[in-house]
């Protein structure tokens, strides 16, 4: 009788590793599909001021159209293009439409608490610093523009002058020619933000410049 060989592999040494393939990371892309809401605060910001700054020109008093604009078209739909803008990562555009759209919704809540027995009126000094601190800012943000386009330095550059004008106003108790001709510098403005939110609608409808921004080259 014999005996039957046994034949058992060698074992793997402690200090011997097994190699590991290792696959290469996959990257994925993800495409923003969403419509640009650019457009939308341009235009709400443009129109509400328009209609204000017919009051300021003196065509007529101020009544519950400007208000109901502020709080709407200037005020929430600005604040909603902000959230969007902010979605797509852009800072400036987020910036400025939420917190010009919370501008809107904080100078009607001026108007209307006093009408509400809610709060003592803002006098003449305190709506200067009011107008001034937006003027400051939006100055500021006016420096952003000339890394953007044409048509955006000049809602901003008209948009600052503006504010300051307004701010003077109150504090020097300016008379009604004065105040009429900032009105119609504030005509200026929103009609400039009309044309730059339409222009951008156009465009890309288009699919080719329609109406002209001025790209400013980096």
């Amino acid at each position: 009788m014999t005996d039957t060989a046994r034949i058992s592999k060698p074992p793997i040494p402690l200090n011997k590793s097994t190699p590991t393939i290792m696959s290469e990371p996959t990257v994925i892309q993800i495409k923003d599909t969403t419509a640009n809401p650019a457009p939308l605060g341009l235009l709400g910001f443009g129109m509400t001021t328009v209609l204000l700054n017919l009051h300021n020109a003196g065509f007529f008093e101020l009544n519950a159209m400007i208000l109901a604009m502020g709080i709407c078209y200037g005020g929430i739909a600005q604040v909603i293009a902000g959230i969007m803008e902010w979605k797509k990562s852009n800072t400036f555009a987020a910036t400025a439409f939420i917190s010009y759209g919370l501008f809107w919704l904080s100078l009607v809540t001026l108007i209307v608490l006093p009408k509400l027995n809610l709060s003592a009126s803002a006098d003449e000094t305190a709506m200067s610093a009011y107008l001034a601190m937006w003027g400051l800012f939006t100055g500021v943000m006016f420096l952003g523009t000339f890394r953007l386009n044409r048509a955006l330095q000049v809602v901003f550059g008209t948009l600052t002058i503006l504010f300051f004008l307004l701010a003077y106003g109150d504090f020097a108790g300016a008379g009604a020619g004065f105040k009429h001709f900032t009105g119609y510098e504030g005509l200026v403005c929103g009609f400039s933000a009309i044309y730059t939110g339409l222009a951008q609608v156009l465009n890309e409808l288009y699919g080719k410049i329609v109406l002209p921004l001025g790209v400013v080259k980096k």
